[in-house]
């Protein structure tokens, strides 16, 4: 009769508690992004071999006083950027003059991580064609050095034809377009620009 008792008495709940460890694992995957929801936690936690259910979750987080807020049903543009700066690049044309009045334009490309810009060409005329071969170029010192980018932000300059976008394709790039008379959106290749002085220009230039 004692031992039943302590049968019929016994918890309802069935199945492993989670520990310690793995409740710290939960709360900062959902500190480092802010974006995940209770669902796709849910299924980090899968990949780390912790079986739990989604109704778990969202009651640990519940405690913790941590609810679905804006920013975790959706990426914003920044967040994007942090994400993926290791695998993004950007580029754009400087326009610069020359000391007899002329207009020189130079394409560049900067890594968001590192912050390395590289010259791609430099050009009275940034015809399409010259573009296409600096992006080519581009995508072959990219294989030689084996960093393989999976992004690639620009604007929409009409000096950018749209066969660039399919050489970086072929190469596994993905181009990013911003908006509209937007630079924000492509801020790091901005600042870059605007941080060059015009000295810097004439040595490119006389490199070229």
């Amino acid at each position: 009769m004692k031992r039943r008792h302590a049968r019929a008495c016994g918890p309802k709940r069935h199945g492993r508690l989670l520990t310690v460890r793995s409740i710290c694992l939960l709360l900062r995957l959902v500190r480092e992004n802010s974006s995940w929801g209770y669902r796709r936690v849910h299924g980090e936690l899968t990949t780390f071999g912790i079986t739990v259910a989604p109704s778990t979750v969202w009651e640990i987080l519940k405690q913790e006083g941590i609810d679905p807020a804006p920013e975790q049903a959706s990426t914003t543009w920044a967040d994007f950027l942090r994400s993926q700066a290791e695998a993004l690049l950007a580029c754009d044309f400087i326009e610069t003059a020359t000391l007899d009045g002329g207009r020189q334009y130079i394409l560049a490309v900067i890594d968001h991580a590192t912050r390395r810009a590289r010259v791609l060409g430099i050009t009275v005329r940034p015809a399409a064609n010259r573009v296409v071969q600096a992006v080519k170029n581009l995508v072959i010192d990219l294989e030689d050095t084996g960093y393989r980018p999976r992004y690639l932000s620009r604007d929409r300059d009409g000096k950018l034809p749209a066969l660039m976008d399919e050489i970086l394709a072929a190469a596994g790039i993905q181009t990013v377009l911003t908006g509209i008379r937007m630079p924000r959106m492509n801020a790091i290749m901005e600042r870059w620009v605007q941080s060059c002085p015009p000295r810097t220009t004439r040595l490119l230039l006389a490199l070229e």
